[in-house]
């Protein structure tokens, strides 16, 4: 599990491809501190488990699902990438609870600068994703814990800061290029919990309804 607060920027140092699986070779110095085989980092959003490193980078498997869900089959070597290492028991929260479960990519449709930060507007590649979005909500955008501004259509704004956009990967990417997108869980647990159907084997119906959750103040 992680927050969303990029703890730096990497670079690929190398990937390798065979058909829908990758393996990518990524360099790094801050999330190596203390960094074990099977820890998990998030890249660009991405949870993937560390399988080899060393001072100076560490390397992670792609598997097909991840290749087809998320835009790091179009890594290259050179590309900037946000780090992240998963989330210390008694550490402040600062972000939000984030999984590295991508639910599917979005394209920069516009970046643009207002006052002190800088708009980025986002379009969805899948608009059911669109759901899970509230104008105040979180969300996460190449790993990055942002808030929603709005949402139009088949797109959704997010505003940055100073420091995040100097912080993170997110700086040298424009109008045209793909971000990954990971929705809050809260929102998707909720949806499924009201639309859960059991399977006919079983007995017996949910009680969770819209009216219920209204009722004892969820909703």
């Amino acid at each position: 599990m992680f927050t969303g607060l990029v703890e730096e920027i990497g670079q690929m140092k190398g990937v390798t491809r065979q058909g829908e699986a990758m393996r990518l070779m990524i360099g790094a110095k801050r999330v190596l501190e203390g960094v074990m085989l099977g820890d998990s980092i998030s890249v660009s959003g991405v949870c993937l488990t560390v399988t080899s490193f060393d001072r100076g980078s560490f390397s992670a498997d792609v598997m097909p699902e991840t290749y087809r869900k998320s835009n790091l089959h179009q890594l290259r070597v050179g590309e900037k990438v946000n780090l992240e290492r998963a989330m210390q028991a008694g550490a402040r929260f600062g972000g939000h609870i984030v999984q590295g479960h991508i639910d599917g990519v979005g394209r920069i449709a516009s970046r643009e600068t207002d006052a002190n930060a800088v708009v980025y507007r986002i379009e969805l590649e899948d608009a059911e994703m669109l759901k899970y979005v509230i104008p105040k909500g979180s969300i996460t955008v190449d790993g990055i814990s942002l808030t929603v501004v709005d949402v139009t259509g088949h797109s959704l704004s997010v505003s940055i800061i100073p420091h995040t956009l100097s912080e993170t990967a997110l700086q040298y990417k424009a109008a045209g290029d793909t971000v990954n997108i990971e929705c809050d869980i809260i929102g998707k647990y909720v949806d499924h919990l009201l639309h859960y159907r059991q399977p006919e084997k079983q007995s017996g119906s949910s009680k969770l309804s819209t009216a219920f959750l209204m009722e004892n103040g969820f909703l």
